[in-house]
């Protein structure tokens, strides 16, 4: 299969993401995001949360800050703030 018809195939899908701000890349931190709900919901604090993450992930707490925010966000907020 070659790179056009597998984005041919899913465009729709593309669009989508495209239009909310979603990136491919972001696809790499669904298991963190799911690890860190689990966390929540075991009462752990957010900053042991954020640097255990960050440590098992190889990013900075910056950047688990930002994929939390990201992924509770509502869709259609983040495309408005994405369309300014």
């Amino acid at each position: 299969m070659k790179v056009f018809e597998i984005v041919y195939l899913n465009k729709d899908l593309l669009k989508i993401f495209q239009e909310t701000g979603i990136r491919s890349d972001d696809v790499r931190y669904i298991e963190l995001f799911n690890e860190y709900r689990t966390m929540v919901a075991n009462k752990y604090k957010v900053s042991y949360i954020v640097a255990s993450l960050a440590t098992k992930y190889g990013i900075s707490e910056r950047k688990v800050y930002y994929l939390i925010k990201l992924f509770k966000s509502d869709c259609i907020l983040h495309a408005a703030q994405n369309a300014t």
